[in-house]
């Protein structure tokens, strides 16, 4: 049953509460698209050279993070995410001499990195095959790619488009959407029931979390659980406009100094992976940290019996688990922006951070 908006509810918390809804929505977007994506990749991937890039800006950029493994097991080939922000300050250390299969995320389009991501690798590539999934078809880069040959648009439904500060229903819209395009063959359906019954004590648990005065949280995941733990730290950043600093690391990764962060009012998230292999590594970093912190200050979201279970998922890939993930996360960060008296969907009323970025100049790349 989908969860619908509650009286005097912010637009960040109502648009948490509606994925599970929108996801069977995505599907179905995707499904019309299908033929015009098959062409595209068909074009793109005949040549095994071909590289495939995942690109996006902040959480959009964490997407393709999320997806790769998976769609690179799946597809056979190396998916190579990297953001926008990235290729826009150093075009020619990701172009060469091959083809290039790109898949843009994008929640408006309008950030000026999206548009010149493309733009500088259809410059610098001897071939550019360009998927766009975004949640606003009249956004600057939908507009851009539209009718162009070499390229396909994926718009989502318009809800998926929040109008919230931080970006939620779209990040979890859009990773879908991109496994599904790839290829991957996912139960949106087990995905969605298990929302929802994440959704169904989502508030008070992540109440609890606030309830703790964490001045610091440490969320930890390998594979596509280090594209979470980045977007979950970042959604805390924002909605809490840095009052809890947030960090992301690997399981093992962690340990190689980021562990420093760790104090009496530190709370560390895991995020456990399904694969048997990467699980182990995960339970032992969390034994660690239940020795460094305490059994109150350490959170396991996911599986069947973590401090925050999502059952039904465990025959799910680590991709489509982390977008049920995703909705303890958000939760945990509107929870800690409610805690500091913070407006979620203005947590920046001077301005200072914007919903669509704001300040970036493009420079024209020099000839030659």
């Amino acid at each position: 049953m989908e969860h619908e908006e509650q009286p005097d509810e912010s637009r960040t918390a109502a648009e948490i509460r509606q994925q599970p809804g929108t996801w069977p929505e995505v599907a179905r977007t995707v499904a019309a698209a299908r033929a015009d994506i098959e062409r595209l990749l068909g074009d793109a991937l005949v040549d095994p050279r071909t590289r495939i890039v995942l690109t996006g800006a902040g959480t959009s950029a964490y997407i393709g993070e999320v997806v790769a493994p998976d769609l690179a097991r799946h597809l056979g080939r190396p998916i190579e995410p990297i953001a926008t922000t990235d290729i826009v300050a150093d075009p020619r250390s990701v172009a060469d001499d091959r083809p290039v299969l790109l898949v843009s995320f994008a929640r408006s389009g309008d950030s000026p990195e999206s548009s010149a991501a493309a733009d500088l690798l259809q410059r610098f590539t001897p071939a550019l095959h360009h998927i766009v999934i975004t949640c606003n078809p009249s956004g600057a880069l939908a507009r851009r790619w539209a009718d162009a040959k070499n390229a396909v648009v994926v718009a989502l439904p318009d809800r998926l488009n929040d109008r919230g500060f931080a970006m939620t229903s779209s990040f979890t819209g859009m990773t879908l959407a991109a496994l599904l395009a790839l290829g991957l063959e996912v139960d949106v359906d087990a995905a969605a029931r298990a929302a929802e019954d994440v959704l169904d004590s989502a508030t008070s648990r992540a109440e609890a979390v606030a309830a703790a005065d964490p001045a610091r949280l440490v969320y930890l995941g390998s594979g596509a659980f280090k594209g979470l733990a980045r977007e979950a730290a970042l959604k805390c950043l924002e909605l809490t406009a840095g009052a809890v600093v947030a960090v992301a690391d690997t399981p093992l990764g962690f340990r190689h100094g980021p562990k420093s962060v760790l104090d009496e009012r530190t709370v560390a998230i895991v995020f456990p992976s399904g694969d048997r292999y990467t699980h182990r590594y995960d339970e032992d970093i969390t034994r660690e940290l239940v020795e460094a912190l305490g059994a109150g200050r350490v959170l396991v979201i996911g599986g069947d019996d973590g401090d925050w279970p999502i059952p039904g998922t465990t025959r799910l890939p680590d991709s489509l688990r982390a977008i049920v993930a995703a909705i303890p996360a958000q939760s945990i960060a509107l929870a800690c922006s409610l805690a500091h008296g913070l407006t979620p969907d203005n947590p920046f009323p001077g301005g200072e951070v914007n919903r669509v970025v704001r300040g970036v100049v493009i420079h024209e790349y020099p000839e030659g």
